[in-house]
């Protein structure tokens, strides 16, 4: 049997970042986006959970603060997961074009 994590438990790894690191440690955005080499846009994107973390990005997290990219390539999948999840009723697959 499968556990399946509560949709509340899941966070925005962005999210997660902002508050439980940059904001903690007092870091600026733009100082954090000069340490690991992108745009400040890209920075405000992910920690405010507009856009999705990437592999690269999580080694860029690594690197600074020894967050394992793994880590937080796994809540970005929950998080996405759960994303979907929410619409899976929209999605539509065709099993009879399988039987041919």
């Amino acid at each position: 049997m499968a556990l399946v994590m509560h949709s509340s438990l899941v966070m925005h790894p962005g999210e997660w970042l902002k508050s439980e690191v940059i904001d903690a440690q007092g870091i600026a955005i733009g100082s954090l986006a000069n340490a690991i080499g992108v745009s400040r846009q890209t920075v405000s994107s992910l920690l405010n959970g507009r856009t999705a973390l990437s592999a690269d990005m999580a080694i860029r997290f690594e690197k600074l603060f020894g967050i394992k990219a793994d880590t937080l390539c796994r809540m970005q999948t929950a998080y996405s997961l759960v994303q979907a999840r929410s619409h899976e009723h929209k999605i539509k697959v065709n099993k009879r074009l399988l039987a041919a």
